[in-house]
């Protein structure tokens, strides 16, 4: 024996070399010694060589087939090499293919993961056990050769009874492995045999979401396990679903294949990233397709373009994804910078129609909000100017009903949604509002409850405008408003320091001027000052309080007039203007925005969980009322363009959906004629180069060669016409699919 406890038979059955074998052997060799750590015998060796002789050598002379059962026997070894008549002589010598010990790789583990079909079935017939799962991984043969993408030993691994349902530690079935091998023929045979294509793993996970994983066979697989029922819009535990994973992995086929399919683009993660601001960053050349998507919703349904009869069809389905709100998708389109498309006729005629079923609501709080600023009005009238005890008694009641209403209602809306009800502005001020009515009603009436009733009334109607600013004939103007008085703060904001410079040189040079005699109002007057009302006699020539440091507050004043009077305030003025200038030019869009912000709001309040267990009959009134589509019916809108009648949308948008299928019709003409004139030309090309072979050289070289030139030039126009003629056919039947 060497150092490692090997014997000259353990080195001969590695070399493969049957003569020494015999001869060590006919010397009384032991076929049956292990090595120094118990690892292999002779027989362990000639396996893992995969050399029939040497196998059949040992077991004749008495080797223990079966040595290390436990571990790794020489059938474990054999199989590994893939010595498929090694396995098959070590079975018929009588090994056995299972292992005793539990979660231990067996043979049939190592050929599943090889996918070695004939040593599967070996092992099978000799009865191994398709049930026995190996290490912590909990994995069965069935997963090692799904993994493997085998279809073959899957095929015979199923017919012995594994079972497809059996998951990994990690949760996932040979489904899950199949798809993430990319194996479509394996996906096939796993599904024909019963296998669930919803099976969720550890992490939520389904076999889409595997198929999707990897973009070398993406759009097969998910045909398939569509096929097969799989649920396109599942979300794993992290909130990503399969469009986001395909998205992530700049698979633009896949992305395209799984909207076609009906994914939910406006599906969100955990971290509340939507599906199509990842398609927007890792594969924007999806939007272009998208965006056609929705030029074929729109279509011909009867008689020509230019009958009176002539009627279009607005298919509206592209645009609800399938949530509980049919805004999802154009709040979503705001979100990820692709406001524009809110343009395309068929968005905005959706959110027009949209907007006259949702509106009656905003009356509702336009009722509600005008109502509670007029007892708040009178209440404070009768309080704080009138004193009428009476009637302050009869308005106490109603203020504090309603008071309590509008806080019932943000908190509601704070429980829907506690971070985006935080960012809005607009909560702040219905709180306000709120406590400033709290704090009016205490009774008895002190001099400070004055300060609080005066900033109380102004935030009332303030409220007020904002509610009616959320109608689109006032929504401009009070989003002007809105915009100029934000950058109007952000001015101030950076020229504050040079407002303050001057208000606090002013109060040291006019002490004896009473504007001036606290700096606090003098910072006041500054501001006041920079509308022009400068009280230039009153400062400098008041007998009563003659000027102290003349030349130096002349000069102050001069720089204060140049510097902020004439460059500052011009200077906020024209913002204002440019800012008013170009919320007039996007106004028709930042209108289409504000609209489908406001109803995505709405639906978001009326389809809230919190709703679900009020009253069902005025609840599902509600939300009937608030819905525009009612699928699988009534998802579509069908107008007459040329019928001076039809009113149900505007005449500019009418005219552009006309326009659209007009436009649409004439690309589709163009496509066709082009195709025609290619086939002409390539049969004149034809006789050109007929002609050109009949009057060339007699001579026999050149005219073999000019005639295969010929074929295959024949070959090559025959074979563009064919395709041209394919792809025209494939849009005319698109068009036609999308127009039926």
């Amino acid at each position: 024996m060497d150092s490692f406890h090997r014997t000259p038979l353990h080195l001969a059955a590695c070399a493969a070399s049957v003569k020494i074998l015999e001869e060590l052997l006919k010397y009384g060799a032991n076929p049956r010694e292990w090595d120094f750590n118990k690892k292999c015998t002779p027989l362990h060796c000639a396996a893992a060589t995969g050399d029939i002789s040497c196998v059949k050598c040992l077991i004749k002379s008495g080797a223990d087939v079966n040595a290390g059962l436990s571990g790794k026997s020489p059938l474990y070894y054999a199989v590994l090499s893939n010595a498929e008549d090694c396995v098959e002589a070590l079975l018929n010598a009588g090994a056995c293919p299972n292992n005793p010990q539990v979660y231990t790789e067996t043979p049939l583990h190592v050929a599943a993961s090889l996918g070695s079909v004939i040593c599967t079935k070996l092992l099978l017939k000799y009865g191994a056990d398709v049930r026995v799962q190996f290490s912590s991984t909990r994995s069965t043969p069935l997963h090692l050769s799904a993994e493997e993408g085998s279809a073959e030993c899957t095929k015979l691994l199923l017919d012995a009874g594994a079972a497809c349902e059996v998951k990994t530690s990690r949760g996932q079935t040979p489904l899950h492995l199949a798809a993430l091998s990319q194996s479509a023929e394996t996906l096939d045979i796993l599904i024909s045999n019963g296998a669930k294509v919803n099976t969720e793993d550890n992490d939520g996970r389904t076999p889409l979401h595997a198929a999707v994983a990897k973009a070398t066979r993406g759009i097969e697989l998910v045909k398939i396990l569509m096929q097969a029922g799989a649920v396109i819009n599942k979300a794993d535990k992290f909130g990503y679903t399969p469009l986001h994973i395909a998205a992530l992995n700049e698979s633009s086929s896949t992305v395209m294949m799984l909207l076609s399919k009906g994914a939910d683009v406006t599906a969100k993660t955990r971290g509340g990233i939507s599906a199509l601001s990842f398609i927007v960053r890792r594969t924007p050349d999806v939007l272009p397709r998208f965006i056609s998507r929705l030029d074929q919703a729109i279509s011909l349904h009867d008689h020509e373009l230019g009958d009176v009869d002539c009627e279009l069809r607005l298919d509206f389905r592209p645009l609800v994804p399938g949530g509980r709100g049919e805004t999802d998708l154009m709040l979503c389109l705001v979100e990820v910078g692709q406001r524009h498309v809110l343009k395309h006729p068929l968005c905005e005629s959706f959110l027009y129609l949209k907007w006259l079923r949702i509106r009656k609501f905003f009356l509702l709080s336009l009722v509600f909000h005008s109502i509670f600023v007029a007892f708040f009005t009178a209440y404070i009238a009768v309080t704080y100017f009138w004193n009428i005890e009476k009637l302050r008694k009869i308005l106490f009641w109603p203020v504090l009903m309603f008071t309590i209403m509008l806080a019932g209602k943000e908190f509601f809306q704070m429980a829907h949604g506690v971070w985006c009800y935080i960012k809005g502005w607009e909560n702040w001020l219905q709180w306000s509002v709120v406590l400033v009515s709290s704090v009016v009603l205490i009774m008895p009436v002190y001099n400070w409850q004055h300060h609080v009733a005066a900033l109380g009334i102004l935030l009332i109607w303030i409220e007020l405008m904002m509610v009616v600013g959320r109608f689109p004939m006032f929504g401009l103007y009070i989003q002007m408003f809105t915009q100029v008085s934000i950058n109007f703060f952000k001015f101030i904001g950076a020229y504050i320091c040079l407002i303050i410079g001057f208000s606090l040189g002013f109060s040291v040079l006019h002490k004896n001027y009473k504007s001036f005699a606290n700096p606090l109002v003098g910072l006041l007057k500054t501001i006041i000052m920079m509308s022009g009302e400068l009280e230039f006699e009153d400062v400098f020539f008041d007998e009563t309080a003659p000027i102290l440091y003349s030349g130096t507050a002349h000069l102050m004043l001069l720089s204060f007039v140049i510097l902020v009077t004439v460059i500052l305030t011009n200077l906020m003025m024209g913002l204002a203007v440019s800012d008013i200038q170009e919320l007039r030019r996007c106004a028709g869009l930042d209108r289409l925005v504000r609209r489908a912000e406001l109803v995505a709001h709405l639906e978001s309040m009326l389809f809230s969980k919190l709703l679900d267990h009020a009253p069902s009959r005025i609840m599902n009134t509600c939300r009937r009322g608030a819905l525009l589509l009612h699928p699988p019916h009534h998802c579509a809108l069908h107008i007459r363009p040329n019928d001076p009648r039809e009113n149900r949308l505007p005449r500019e948008l009418i005219k552009a959906i006309y326009r659209l299928v007009s436009e649409r019709r004439n690309r589709n003409t163009n496509i066709r004629s082009v195709s025609t004139r290619n086939r002409s030309n390539t049969g004149t090309s034809n006789s050109r180069l007929s002609r050109l072979c009949s009057t060339a050289s007699t001579n026999d070289n050149n005219q073999q060669q000019l005639n295969e030139l010929s074929a295959e030039l024949k070959r090559c126009s025959y074979n563009i016409s064919a395709r041209l003629d394919n792809l025209t056919n494939k849009i005319e039947t698109i068009v036609r699919d999308y127009s039926d």
